[in-house]
């Protein structure tokens, strides 16, 4: 600034700066600003395209092991998770996230277990850094066999 001012409210100082600019300060912007934008394509599909039951031995018949087989267009996920819920796919029981490596396709199989027979809603999430999909299934366990 080029002049002592006495005036404490600010509003009216801003006011005699734009009134008297040679009493006041003076900023100079130069240059330039520049931005890219990446568009990318995301996981754009996720498919449940089979439940297999794991047949296990009577020793290991604490848990009932599914596999599920699923496929995804658009980008290759990074990670994994998968949600069990009730029926009606209102009340969750069980959240396990896993990270996963896919080259080339996507088509990978995803194991869950399940500690008792009944009825699930599953919901199996893919993501990446910049994308996630969805796909859901209803799934009803007897003794380790799904249907």
């Amino acid at each position: 600034t080029t002049g002592a001012s006495s005036i404490s409210d600010s509003s009216t100082t801003l006011n005699s700066i734009e009134d008297n600019p040679d009493g006041g300060c003076h900023i100079y912007r130069n240059g330039y600003y520049g931005n890219g934008i990446s568009v990318v394509e995301g996981i754009l599909e996720v498919n449940i395209i089979q439940m297999t039951s794991i047949q296990m031995t009577e020793s290991q018949a604490e848990n009932a092991l599914v596999d599920f087989v699923v496929t995804c267009q658009g980008s290759l996920p990074t990670d994994v998770c998968t949600v069990v819920s009730d029926p009606t796919c209102q009340v969750s029981k069980s959240v396990v996230c896993d990270p996963i490596v896919v080259t080339d396709e996507c088509l990978l199989t995803v194991r869950r277990a399940f500690e008792e027979p009944g009825t699930y809603c599953i919901n199996i999430t893919l993501g990446d850094d910049t994308s996630q999909a969805l796909a859901s299934a209803l799934i009803s366990v007897n003794g380790g066999e799904p249907t």
